[in-house]
């Protein structure tokens, strides 16, 4: 059965965003999670996994995200491993794929690598074909159904497509990268909470991958969005209504 890698992040839990003064974000009280997508990616990993097969977390950040490692192995993970600096705080997708693929490439043997189709914060969709151009593998996006053939050695996967399902299949190694309706993540019980502490973790320093290529993509600001609402109300007056189907031709609205 296939050894899998399965990639996850640690981000922001937006429900403890709140908006400060001229707009912009205020993050002075968040908490942080492992994002919606990578569960989706971490529950594949582990029905894929079949028996005899491996399953492997993987993840880069600051030395903080080691909180999300507990967490992605009581979803099923068999080891986690955490490429972890606080200059990995704020790596772009081009960084992120850079040591992950290194960490890969010399530390993980794998079959096949699955990460959630974008992450919780950015969703630049990126990390997982960068990830296996690094690799030299292929990559099949907006997986929503994956099927390991029972002789081994190859997948089946179904991707959504403007034009509807397309079905294709590729023989390891290969990377996935995989849609929220593929499955449903389980929630962790206790004894899987328990059992996650005493799982092996390995740390990778920044200090034993090659140098980290400068960034591709820099955010430069963070605002809140606006909303406007310019509200006006219609009684029942046959003058009110008729001023309505004024507006509503005025938009373009008919019948």
């Amino acid at each position: 059965m296939p050894k899998v890698v399965a990639c996850f992040k640690w981000v922001v839990d937006e429900a403890y965003i709140r908006k400060g003064g001229g707009g912009a974000l205020d993050f002075s009280a968040v908490d942080y999670k492992l994002s919606e997508y990578d569960r989706n990616a971490l529950e594949e990993a582990t029905r894929c996994r079949g028996e005899g097969g491996t399953v492997t977390a993987l993840t880069a950040g600051s030395p903080e995200a080691a909180k999300g490692l507990k967490d992605a192995l009581s979803r099923g993970a068999d080891t986690a491993v955490f490429a972890s600096d606080p200059a990995f705080a704020a790596l772009d997708s081009s960084q992120t794929a850079a040591v992950l693929a290194e960490v890969i490439r010399n530390r993980i043997p794998y079959d096949l690598i699955i990460c959630g189709e974008g992450s919780g914060d950015q969703y630049a969709q990126q990390v997982g074909p960068r990830l296996a151009e690094n690799l030299g593998i292929p990559c099949i996006s907006y997986v929503q159904k994956l099927t390991v053939a029972a002789e081994g050695g190859r997948i089946t996967a179904e991707r959504r497509v403007e034009e509807g399902v397309e079905v294709v299949e590729a023989s390891f190694p290969v990377l996935v990268t995989v849609l929220p309706e593929i499955n449903i993540p389980r929630i962790p019980g206790v004894k899987d909470t328990l059992m996650a502490g005493k799982k092996p973790v390995v740390t990778v320093k920044n200090e034993e991958l090659p140098p980290l290529g400068a960034a591709k993509l820099k955010t430069l600001a963070m605002t809140a969005a606006r909303l406007e609402r310019n509200c006006e109300l219609f009684g029942t007056a046959p003058e009110d209504i008729a001023r309505f189907v004024t507006a509503l031709q005025q938009k373009g609205v008919s019948g």
